[in-house]
């Protein structure tokens, strides 16, 4: 996962992998059956393991407003690099930075689409509960938080700090309906 989360899947090559992985390619074809099957696995723990911890950060505090601060203060935390992981967002980052074959391309999409349908469902909520106007454009909303987060991801693959993230996060949320 570390290696295609830093490399990406076309410049990750199956000796890099072998290596990483600390097996031989028979092996790793067996355990596999191909570079793309691996792929697919490492994307999958990535979700569990990154991404999730993040996006779960959506459904806390008691208003959409609340949680969509805290899904960018997860951002915020998450995103750069650390010791023990690359910078951005695998899932974003694999949408700006390979040729995929179709079966991963489908998965990817579907990660940032199901980012997008998590987003779109606090905000719905939100307006179901009063919290902001009925006549919310909650695509466009839900798209704007999404391109945050995602602009956040690649800006921290470019060496953003946390502070430097941090007032995106700051400025995004000034633009939170009804704020002045």
């Amino acid at each position: 996962m570390l290696l295609f989360w830093r490399k990406g899947f076309a410049a990750a090559s199956m000796n890099d992998l072998c290596d990483a992985m600390g097996v031989r390619s028979p092996s790793l074809y067996a355990a596999f059956d191909s570079k793309e099957a691996l792929y697919l696995a490492a994307i999958e723990h990535y979700v569990v393991k990154h991404g999730q911890p993040v996006w779960d950060r959506l459904a806390d505090g008691a208003t959409a407003r609340e949680g969509i601060e805290n899904l960018l203060a997860a951002a915020v935390e998450t995103l750069p690099k650390s010791r023990m992981t690359p910078a951005g967002c695998m899932a974003v980052l694999a949408a700006v930075s390979d040729e995929w074959p179709a079966p991963i391309a489908r998965e990817i999409r579907k990660v940032r689409l199901d980012m997008l349908g998590s987003l779109r469902a606090r905000l719905e909520a939100a307006v179901a509960n009063g919290e902001l106007p009925a006549t919310t454009d909650i695509e466009a909303l839900s798209r704007f938080y999404l391109s945050v987060f995602q602009g956040m991801a690649i800006q921290a693959k470019d060496g953003a700090t946390p502070a430097e993230l941090g007032g995106t996060a700051k400025a995004a949320m000034a633009a939170w309906p009804g704020d002045s």
